[in-house]
């Protein structure tokens, strides 16, 4: 009898741990997602960013795909600060930009960013981090770069509540050096950002990235509109999202009206 009264006792431990809900699965996917939004988050994170622009040049009559490899890699210096690298290294295909240029296919040139963030939000729940950025001239044709050597600080700020992510980019890269015959490089971007996650990790988002040419006077500016939602391919997180670009502004020979964005990004939660 005793027996018995042992085995029905585990089976009821047992129907009870059973019962017990457990953490949802999408909560944590929407935790990744959420850090997504934050550039300074201390995630290894991978995003392979397609875009298509179209009705390029004096003619209108050019397009570009351009891909950009943008891996972000977090470093921890210690208790109290973390180092953040963010690289853009971006491959372009890209066709009649200019009067009688024919097509290129290569690497543009490479930006790359250090941000020294605090590992902590201040008491008012602000994310920040600075540093420095750098060009670099690793075109792998003329017309694909600035073939100019650069550098300047970068800043963010972002405060994240609710599902809600709010905040600003910027840098600033002056040319220090390069090929003596082709123009300066004096240029600001800036990219306000707009994020919405939800609790099953969909993440809508809206921003600019605009960059104004200090030498020609020039804004560049698409608004930028996607949709991501984040998955579990085996064990690995991937976010995957899509949306529209609008060119608010840009140079005559710039890009004009509406272009597409595919991200796919892969995630190295520790």
């Amino acid at each position: 009898m005793t027996d018995v009264r042992l085995l029905f006792r585990k089976a009821i431990r047992i129907v009870a741990l059973m019962l017990i809900p457990m953490p949802a699965v999408a909560e944590s996917d929407a935790d990744l997602a959420k850090q997504l939004s934050n550039p300074v988050a201390a995630l290894i994170s991978v995003p392979f960013q397609f875009n298509y622009d179209a009705n390029i040049g004096a003619n209108r009559d050019g397009d570009r795909y351009l891909l950009n490899f943008q891996p972000v890699i977090p470093f921890r210096l210690n208790g109290n600060w973390n180092l953040i690298s963010r690289t853009i290294a971006p491959i372009v295909s890209q066709n009649n930009v200019a009067p009688g240029s024919g097509s290129q296919t290569g690497l543009g040139d490479v930006v790359q960013s250090f941000f020294f963030s605090p590992a902590k939000p201040t008491q008012g729940g602000l994310i920040w981090g600075v540093g420095p950025v750098f060009l670099l001239p690793v075109s792998t044709d003329r017309l694909l770069g600035a073939e100019k050597w650069g550098a300047g600080p970068t800043a963010v700020l972002l405060w994240q509540a609710n599902g809600w992510t709010y905040g600003f980019l910027a840098n600033h890269v002056w040319s220090f050096a390069g090929d003596g015959n082709r123009a300066g490089v004096s240029s600001t971007f800036m990219q306000p950002f707009l994020n919405y996650t939800t609790r099953d990790a969909w993440t809508f988002v809206l921003n600019t990235e605009s960059t104004y040419n200090w030498n020609r006077h020039q804004w560049s500016t698409p608004i930028n509109a996607t949709i991501s939602k984040l998955l579990k391919i085996g064990e690995l997180p991937v976010n995957i999202g899509a949306g529209v670009r609008y060119w608010a502004a840009s140079p005559d020979t710039g890009p004009h009206g509406w272009g597409a964005r595919l991200v796919v990004t892969l995630l190295f939660p520790k």
